[in-house]
C-alpha cells in the first residue's frame, strides 16, 4: 500500500473544501478501508454491512470471486450506500490516486442520493441501515423457530426473490384508500347512466365494478399477495420485506446512468481543481478514461451519463445540470437530453435479429438517432423488465388473473413459466397469465405447478 490513512485524510479534506465550493450538497460522509476479499462480499451483498441470509447471495459471491481469481472481471473501485451518514467501501488495494478519484467520485453519489427526487421521495436514508439489520435480524428469526425452519424460509424468499420487480413503477406512490376507488367509481357509473343512488345500495347490489378485486389493475404483485393470499403471518413479513427491500433499490436502477454520469463529471472535475502532481495527474487521466471507456456492444453507463452532463452544462448553464439531477430519471433524462449529436459522438446504434443474425437497424442520422433514443430510454431502468400486474381474482375459487402488459417486446416463455410456478407457490390457487407470441393472444394456465398454454 503506497499512501496512509493521513495522506486519505489530507486528499478527503482537500476534496470537500472543493465540494463545498462548487454546491455539492451531500450527507456526512463515512469511509471504509476494505479488502478484496470484503468487496467481493459486500457486492454479493449490494453494500449492506447487515443483510438477510439466503442461498442467491452466496451464489454471487462464488461466481464473483472465481471471475475475479482468474482474471475475467474486476471489482469495483468502490461501493456506496445511500444512506445517512453516507457510508462508501474503499478497497485498500487500490493505488493513491485511485483513492483520491473514488473519494471525490462518492461525494457525486452522496449528492445525487440526498437530492435526486427518485430518492428523495422513495427512500429514508437515515434508517437504511437500521432496516436491512432488522430485516435480516427477522429472517433469522424465523430460520431458528423450530417450527418454521431454514427449508421453509427459503421456500418463500425464493419465490419471493422471482417476483419482486413486479411492483409499483412510481416512486413514492401513495395508495389510494379503497373507499376512495368506490367512490370515484360510483360517481362516474352515475355519471355515464344518469342515475343516483349512493355507494351502500350498489354494494349491496353486487354491482360489478364495485366488488371487483382489485378495483383497478394492480402493477404491486407482492402487495397484492400479502393483502388477498392465504398465507400465515410469518410469510406475509417474509413478503414484506423483500417488497421493502426492492423499494428501496428502485430508485437507484431507475437512475443508473444519471447516477454514475454526475458522479464521473465530479470526480474529473474536483481532481483537476486538486493540483495534483505530475505523476498522479497522469495516472488520473489514464483512470478517468478507463471509467467511461465506450462498451462495446454494449451501454456503459458512466460514458453515456458523463457525456450528456458535460452537454448540458455546454448548452444550458451549470443551475440546469443542477435542476436535471434532482428532478429526471433515466427515462427522461435520456429523452430531453440524447440529441443526434450526441448519438454521433458515442457512436451509439441499433440492432436487431434478422433471420438469425443481428443487423443494424438504426443509425444515428436524421431519423434514426430518435429510434436509438426512444428504445435506449424504454428499455433502461425498470423498463428492461416485462410488467406484469393483476387484473382479477375470481372471489368464487380465488383463480388469479394476471396480464403482461405488451408492448412489442414478447415474454421469454420458460422464464414465464417458472415464475408462473414461483406465483402459483405464494398464491395455491389457479394463476393465469395472459400475453402475445407472435401476434396472438394466449394464456399461460398454471395449476398444481403444471402450465398448459391456452390459444
Amino acid at each position: 500500500m503506497e499512501y496512509t490513512l493521513k495522506d486519505l485524510e489530507y486528499w478527503n479534506q482537500k476534496i470537500e473544501v472543493i465540494v463545498n465550493e462548487i454546491g455539492l450538497d451531500y450527507y456526512p460522509q463515512e469511509f471504509e478501508i476494505i479488502g478484496y476479499k470484503d468487496m467481493l462480499a459486500y457486492e454479493s451483498y449490494v453494500g449492506m454491512p447487515s443483510s438477510y441470509p439466503h442461498w442467491s447471495f452466496g451464489k454471487s459471491y462464488e461466481k464473483n470471486s472465481t471471475l475475479y481469481k482468474y482474471n475475467l472481471s474486476g471489482l469495483p473501485y468502490e461501493m456506496v450506500i445511500n444512506s445517512d451518514p453516507c457510508l462508501a467501501y474503499l478497497m485498500k488495494e487500490n493505488t493513491n490516486l485511485l483513492q483520491i478519484l473514488t473519494m471525490a467520485h462518492v461525494y457525486g453519489h452522496n449528492d445525487f442520493f440526498k437530492n435526486n427526487r427518485l430518492f428523495k421521495e422513495g427512500t429514508r436514508a437515515a434508517n437504511t441501515v437500521g432496516m436491512f439489520k432488522f430485516h435480516g435480524d427477522t429472517v433469522r428469526s424465523f430460520i431458528n423457530d423450530p417450527s418454521i425452519g431454514y427449508e421453509k424460509v427459503e421456500r418463500i424468499l425464493d419465490a419471493a426473490h422471482a417476483i419482486k420487480y413486479q411492483t409499483s413503477r412510481v416512486v413514492g406512490e401513495k395508495r389510494i384508500p379503497e373507499e376512495v376507488l368506490k367512490q370515484r367509481i360510483l360517481e362516474d357509473y352515475k355519471n355515464n347512466n344518469e342515475i343516483h343512488s349512493n355507494l351502500d345500495v350498489y354494494t349491496k347490489l353486487e354491482f360489478p365494478e364495485i366488488n371487483k378485486i382489485p378495483l383497478e389493475p394492480e402493477d404491486d404483485l407482492l402487495y397484492f399477495i400479502i393483502k388477498h393470499g392465504d398465507i400465515e403471518e410469518w410469510e406475509k413479513s417474509l413478503l414484506e420485506i423483500v417488497r421493502q427491500e426492492t423499494s428501496y433499490f428502485i430508485p437507484q436502477i431507475e437512475t443508473k446512468i444519471m447516477n454514475e454520469g454526475w458522479a464521473s463529471f465530479w470526480h474529473y472535475n474536483i481532481l483537476k481543481k486538486l493540483d495534483l502532481p505530475d505523476e498522479l495527474y497522469l495516472e488520473f487521466i489514464k483512470r478517468h478514461n478507463d471509467v467511461i471507456t465506450p462498451g462495446q456492444g454494449t451501454i456503459n453507463p458512466y460514458f453515456v451519463g458523463f457525456k450528456i452532463f458535460e452537454d448540458i452544462l455546454k448548452r444550458y448553464g451549470m443551475d440546469k445540470m443542477f435542476e436535471v439531477r434532482a428532478i429526471e430519471r433515466d427515462e427522461s433524462f435520456l429523452r430531453k437530453y440524447l440529441t443526434r449529436e450526441l448519438c454521433e459522438d458515442l457512436n451509439l446504434f441499433e440492432y436487431a435479429a434478422k433471420n438469425g443474425n443481428y443487423v443494424v437497424k438504426e443509425v444515428a442520422d436524421d431519423n434514426g438517432f430518435i429510434s436509438i433514443r426512444n428504445t435506449l430510454a424504454s428499455t433502461c431502468g425498470v423498463g428492461s423488465i416485462p410488467l406484469i400486474r393483476v387484473i382479477e381474482m375470481s372471489q368464487k375459487d380465488k383463480t388469479l388473473n394476471l396480464e403482461h402488459v405488451f408492448d412489442g417486446r414478447e415474454l421469454n416463455i420458460s422464464y414465464a413459466e417458472a415464475t408462473l410456478k414461483y406465483i402459483y407457490e405464494l398464491w395455491g390457487h389457479t394463476v393465469n397469465l395472459k400475453t402475445t407470441q407472435i401476434g396472438n393472444e394466449i394464456r399461460l394456465v398454471c395449476n398444481d405447478n403444471k402450465i398448459i398454454v391456452k390459444m
